[in-house]
């Protein structure tokens, strides 16, 4: 039977499934519809497709490391409890060590890497149609070490927060003690000259204009800016931070000291900047139960 363009759209309207996986079904069932549905629900793919609207702010973030290469990932689940779930922290564990042994760069890259259970996409469809929520691999970044450098790796609070730090010279305490800073401190940068000069910018107006509210004369006011901009930077820059277990010193200073050189910094806090989910969850899973 010829497979339609009209035969996928309708597929696709019926079970949320994306198109190729619409056409590869109808292709496999000889353009039956019914077959067709109930080929993509066995597969995981209806059942996952039809949660993608759903807010997926959870999860876990952690760090996999392989001598001087690491990769620091994101993986979303909708709601805390599953992110406790053992089945799910095996799934993050696969993904992280499948991404660190390959060569991707992008998302498309890694979701297309090849694991135990056809790809990465493949995992993540099945485990959502089991698990029963949306899940997702939301970012990764893979850091090299030269061999006179270390890393740092520091995961907090089970896996909300997770940090990768790479010192040159100094020693693994040092590159973790930055580590535990950054997550302890939130840094938004590491050096002065990493902050865009559009951020400077609305800073500036943001403090003269604070300036002026405190009724400050105008040149005063540009004089007061550019101290504040100083202490904006310890809060913002991790070299410039106070340093967490000895306050009288910064970060940089800290390392300088043992002999080091801060090189690099990735922190990464799960759900920051997407949009929470503030329903409850008890209140969600009663509702089921009750059929509603």
């Amino acid at each position: 039977m010829e497979i339609t363009a009209s035969l996928v759209k309708d597929l696709r309207e019926a079970t949320g499934a994306g198109m190729m996986d619409c056409k590869k079904a109808l292709s496999e069932c000889n353009g039956d519809m019914d077959e067709a549905i109930n080929w993509l629900r066995e597969k995981g793919i209806a059942k996952s497709a039809k949660k993608e609207s759903r807010i997926a702010a959870e999860g876990l973030a952690n760090i996999y490391v392989d001598g001087n290469n690491a990769v620091i990932i994101e993986v979303n689940s909708e709601t805390d409890f599953v992110s406790k779930n053992e089945e799910f922290r095996e799934m993050i564990d696969t993904i992280g060590n499948t991404i660190l042994k390959s060569d991707a760069t992008s998302l498309e890259e890694a979701n297309a890497l090849a694991c135990e259970e056809g790809t990465i996409a493949d995992l993540i469809i099945a485990k959502t149609a089991k698990i029963g929520e949306k899940l997702s691999l939301r970012r990764f970044e893979k850091v090299t070490k030269a061999d006179d450098e270390h890393f740092g790796n520091y995961i907090h609070m089970g896996g909300k927060i997770a940090v990768l730090t790479v010192i040159k010279g100094a020693n693994d305490e040092v590159a973790k003690d930055v580590a535990m800073q950054s997550a302890a401190m939130k840094p938004l940068y590491v050096f002065e000259s990493d902050v865009p000069a559009d951020v400077l910018d609305a800073e500036r107006q943001v403090q003269k204009e604070l300036a002026i509210n405190e009724g400050k004369p105008a040149d005063i006011a540009e004089k007061m800016v550019e101290g504040r901009i100083k202490k904006y930077y310890k809060e913002i820059c991790l070299a410039e931070q106070p340093f967490i277990k000895d306050g009288d010193i910064s970060v940089n200073k800290y390392v300088t000291n043992n002999g080091g050189e801060i090189k690099s910094m990735v922190r990464y806090e799960v759900g920051e900047g997407m949009q929470k989910r503030n329903d409850n969850f008890a209140e969600e899973v009663m509702n089921q139960v009750n059929g509603n």
